[in-house]
């Protein structure tokens, strides 16, 4: 991991982009967290509310991807309420269930905060 500046990704959709089209969210955001986990600039935490919780439970399609950036000491942060509000809080399988006190932190203690 990068030891430079402390970055922060939050994803707040289920996939990347405004688009209906599912299909093409998720395939970017496929593609950008290949990208992302292969890159030295790795973000320190990555944070998921609203419908972006999605990503971090079964069937998701961006998994791998996830389970690998955790891997490399990535920090994931799957927020509770959300997780709640859909019934997914025994689904997660990346990532720790936190609050939006975890995420509020991480963001506050960033250099850069990127919504995805």
């Amino acid at each position: 991991m990068s030891e430079g500046k402390t970055i922060v990704i939050l994803f707040t959709g289920n996939g990347m982009g405004s688009t209906e089209a599912q299909d093409l969210r998720e395939q970017l955001a496929i593609k950008f967290l290949r990208l992302l986990s292969e890159s030295e600039a790795l973000p320190r935490v990555i944070c998921f509310y609203t419908e972006g919780v999605k990503l971090a439970c079964d069937g998701s399609p961006v998994l791998n991807q996830l389970q690998a950036l955790e891997a490399q000491g990535v920090e994931l942060v799957v927020d509770s309420t959300c997780l709640d509000y859909f019934g997914l809080r025994d689904q997660v399988r990346a990532g720790i269930v936190g609050g939006m006190l975890d995420i509020l932190t991480a963001m506050q203690t960033a250099d850069s905060v990127i919504t995805v």
